[in-house]
Order: structure tokens, then C-alpha cells, then sequence
């Protein structure tokens, strides 16, 4: 253990730790190429937590050329029921080590350590599911001619390169790995710059779970350097990426002028939650508060464009106002935490500006719109209403504890105004009956719709969004197919036809 990739830490829950500040290539922590080094803020108390390994071109042409060589060599060889020993054990040590990925998500997304823990129980669920997957990818025989066998494959893709956010380090993380390795794919995955600790633990545990050299490489560095390394590299064969809009689209320009790498994109949201007249209010206020305010409102599926009916729209404000103002904000390691720190100066900042918008488009504070204390980058949980369609906080992603209530008369008129959007990755329903629940389902422009509920997300179910959120799906067996692709193979059993 080189001591140049290591640090000793501290948290309140794991006590001292060992973290790798290296990258993690070939199942050994080193460092980069140019030695280069990145500091990592502590988003609570605006202090620098340590320093880890940027990743240069260089370092990304090393990783590749790791993950090329399992993908043709061990990893080639290793068979379907080995690959799922392997997820589950991974999975297993996940499970065993929670409270240290938990704290360490904790510590630099500022997490609270509650919702942090169940992130990890997540990742847990995610990666047990892919690797029961493992051995069940299945090619057919198809009967076209009696002199003739025909059947199809379903084959890895190859050198996957997989980038994430920062909101969700260690559960994107798993998302993208379990689908990926599951199939034979071996993987250049780059965590965010802002979180990059959890995702460095995590892969000394790829290390003991047995996963063979190369098969997972994990790098930090910045989106403009790594990330169009991977996005552009001749050597990865397929790019995944969860984050906004604006880059996806980058990501997508870069994959098509280099070898054409098959893409998958999780991008923006900004998703409608309807509550109609019969809906349960204190249920739907309950929700809605989760909804929005879930994870600081760092959520791309959050639901921020709040949609009332005429009939309960006083009373529902007067109800959500009150529930807003009793989460609890502040130290994410203190378990009563609901809300702790935004991630960044930068998501502060831009999170701000959009709350000063508001106000000076006329929209109405109903509670919040400023700073939480006086260090760390906390904001009050912050409702607007009386917001028309028109206003930017309506139509542009905040990604941040800031929604915008609207009220409508009509089903007809709320569909027209959750479908005004050019995103189209998540909605809800809050209504007892259940032909609004359906009819409304279905007219929605959106890649999961929750009825009664919000947030409820499950490996079993894809994720993925319409419109500009996004190509492909996450989760589930959906995701399966992001990650192999069909060779047919016809077999002549009969004599020369010409």
C-alpha cells in the first residue's frame, strides 16, 4: 500500500479510515501520469477534506488499454455463474462495509448520513439483482428453413466508459457497473470531481471481492479533460453517462465524431407532481415534500413543478408550507438530519440565483428563499406560488430545495401544462380514483409516473426519461440490453444451393 494513495480520515460514524486518493487501474491504487492532484471540499464546513489523483488523457489511454486487456483475456473466459459469484460478493462486502460508504458519502456530498445509509442499501439491492442476471443472458434459436440452423447471441459490447453525477455517487455507480459487468462488458468508469471518496473505497472492495484486474478501473478528474478523454477515446467501444443535458449532448457529439460508440444518456428533469381535487391532502403533502426535497432537491427526477387543483389549492399550500418548514437542515451526520448541505459554491451559487429570479418575476415566497446559517452551503427549503408556466423557475432545472406551485382547473389543462416541458423524465399523481390515476398516466410525457407516491425508485424497474432526459433506460432488465448487442449466426445444413 503505496502511502502516496492514502490518507487516514475521519468521520463521526467509521472513526479513522484508510482512504485512496489514487486511481484505481488494474486493481492497484496509483497515481497519475502528470501527478497531478485535486482538492475535495467538505460541502458542511467549506474546508478541504484531502487531495486525490486528477486523471489526465494519459491516464485514461492506461485505464482503457487495463480494461481492453481483462475484456480479451480473464475476463473473456470467466463464465456467466462466476461473474454473478462476483456482483453478489461485491454486493456482500457493500452490505458489510455500509456505515463506512455511508459516512464517506456523507462527508463530501453531504448527504445526510440516514438517506446515505439507504443509498448503500440501494447499491446493495442493484448489484445483487445484476448479478442473479448474470447467467440468464440468453440467445434464441430461431426455425426459418429445415436445411438451415439459425440462432442469435447476445454478446458484450466491450470496453464500457461510464461517467456519473455527483448527487448520487455510490448508487450511479452501481447502476452503471451492475448492468455492464453483468453482460461481460469490462468498465473505465469516472466518478464526479466533486465526490470522488465513496467510489475510491468502494474499489478496494471490487479488489476483494476477486473481480480480476482491468475488469473495473475507477479514475478521478474533471468532466472537461477525463470525461472527453472517455467520450472521444478510439478504444472504448460504448459510453454512459448520468448528469445534465448540456453535456449529454457534448457527449453524444464527441461519441459520433470519434468511432462511433454506442451512448446511453440519464440527463435533466423537471418534473410535474399533480394533485388533483380528491387526492388525500396530508398523504400528497407528505410526498410532495419528499418529492422536491429529497437529497437537498439534488435529484434529476425531483419533483419541482408542483401543479394544484383550484378546489384544494389554499389549503394545500397552507399544509405544504407548514411540512417544509419542519425539516430538519443542518450537519448530515446528526441522524435527525432530513436536509444537510447543497455540494458545491457553484450549485450554491447558481441554486441562489434562480431563488432571486423567482422574486423578480413576481412569483410569491411562501417560505424560504435564503441561506441556512452561516457556513456550509445550506438553503432554506424554498416554495414559490403563484408561478406561471412562463417564468423560469418553472421551465429551467434548479437542482436544488426550490419548487414552483401552479394551479389548474381541468385534467385537460394539467396534462397541456406537465407535457410544457422540454424534459421528460419523471411525474406523479396525487388522486383517489383511479381512471384520473390511468388516463393521466398515460397522456404524461414522462419515463416513470408515480401514482400516490414519489422518489419510489427499485432496481427492478427501468428509469429513463423522454423528450431531452435522456436515451436508454436504467435498472431492470431494460438496462440488459444497453450493454450486448445481437449477433445472428445462420448454420447451412444442407449441400451447395447454386
Amino acid at each position: 500500500m503505496a502511502s502516496h494513495t492514502f490518507v487516514e480520515l475521519k468521520t463521526p460514524i467509521s472513526g479513522t479510515y484508510q482512504q485512496p486518493t489514487g486511481l484505481f487501474i488494474n486493481n492497484e491504487f496509483v497515481e497519475g501520469v502528470d501527478k497531478q492532484t485535486f482538492e475535495v471540499t467538505n460541502p458542511t464546513t467549506e474546508e478541504v477534506i484531502c487531495s486525490v489523483s486528477e486523471a489526465t488523457e494519459k491516464d485514461v489511454d492506461i485505464a482503457v488499454a487495463a480494461a481492453r486487456a481483462a475484456f480479451n483475456g480473464p475476463w473473456r473466459q470467466t463464465t456467466p455463474q462466476q461473474r454473478s459469484i462476483l456482483l453478489i460478493k461485491l454486493a456482500d462486502l457493500c452490505e458489510k462495509n455500509t456505515d463506512l460508504l455511508a459516512s464517506v458519502e456523507s462527508l463530501d456530498n453531504g448527504k445526510s448520513i440516514t438517506l446515505a445509509r439507504g443509498d448503500v442499501g440501494a447499491v446493495v439491492g442493484c448489484l445483487r439483482y445484476y448479478g442473479g442476471w448474470a447467467d440468464k443472458i440468453e440467445g434464441k434459436t430461431i426455425d426459418i428453413a429445415p436445411d438451415m440452423f439459425h440462432y442469435t447471441r447476445q454478446e458484450p459490447i466491450g470496453v464500457c466508459g461510464q461517467i456519473i453525477p455527483w448527487n448520487f455517487p455510490l448508487l450511479m455507480l452501481a447502476w452503471k457497473i451492475g448492468p455492464a459487468l453483468a453482460t461481460g462488458n469490462t468498465v473505465v468508469m469516472k466518478t464526479a470531481e466533486q465526490t470522488p471518496l465513496s467510489g475510491l473505497v468502494f474499489a478496494r472492495l471490487v479488489k476483494e471481492a476477486g473481480f480480476p484486474p482491468g475488469v473495473l478501473n475507477i479514475i478521478t478528474g474533471f468532466g472537461k479533460v477525463a470525461g472527453a478523454a472517455i467520450s472521444a477515446h478510439m478504444g472504448i467501444d460504448k459510453v454512459a453517462f448520468t448528469g445534465s443535458t448540456l453535456v449529454g449532448r457534448q457527449i453524444m457529439k464527441s461519441a459520433a465524431s470519434s468511432n462511433l460508440k454506442k451512448v446511453t444518456l440519464e440527463l435533466g428533469g423537471k418534473s410535474p407532481n399533480i394533485v388533483f381535487n380528491d387526492a388525500d391532502i396530508e398523504a400528497a403533502v407528505s410526498w410532495v415534500n419528499f418529492g422536491i426535497y429529497y437529497n437537498h432537491g439534488q435529484c434529476c427526477c425531483a419533483g419541482s413543478r408542483i401543479y394544484v387543483q383550484e378546489g384544494v389549492y389554499d389549503q394545500f399550500v397552507a399544509a405544504f408550507k407548514k411540512r417544509a418548514e419542519q425539516n430538519k437542515v443542518g450537519d448530515p451526520f446528526h441522524p435527525e438530519t432530513f436536509q444537510g448541505p447543497q455540494v458545491s459554491q457553484l450549485q450554491y451559487d447558481r441554486i441562489m440565483s434562480y431563488i432571486e429570479t423567482g422574486k423578480q418575476e413576481g412569483a410569491t415566497v411562501e417560505t424560504g428563499g435564503g441561506r441556512h446559517g452561516e457556513k456550509g452551503y445550506f438553503i432554506q427549503p424554498t416554495i414559490f406560488s403563484n408561478v406561471t408556466n412562463d417564468m423560469k423557475i418553472m421551465q429551467e432545472e434548479i437542482f436544488g430545495p426550490v419548487c414552483a406551485i401552479s394551479k389548474f382547473s381541468t385534467e385537460e389543462d394539467v396534462i397541456a401544462l406537465g407535457n410544457d416541458s422540454t424534459y421528460g423524465l419523471a411525474a406523479a399523481i396525487h388522486t383517489k380514483d383511479l381512471n384520473t390515476a390511468i388516463r393521466v398516466s398515460n397522456a404524461l410525457h414522462a419515463g416513470t409516473v408515480w401514482v400516490n407516491c414519489y422518489n419510489m425508485l427499485n432496481h427492478q424497474l427501468p428509469f429513463g426519461g423522454y423528450k431531452e432526459s435522456g436515451i436508454g433506460r436504467e435498472l431492470g432488465e431494460a438496462a440488459l440490453a444497453n450493454y450486448t448487442q445481437t449477433k445472428s449466426v445462420a448454420i447451412r445444413l444442407g449441400g451447395p444451393l447454386f
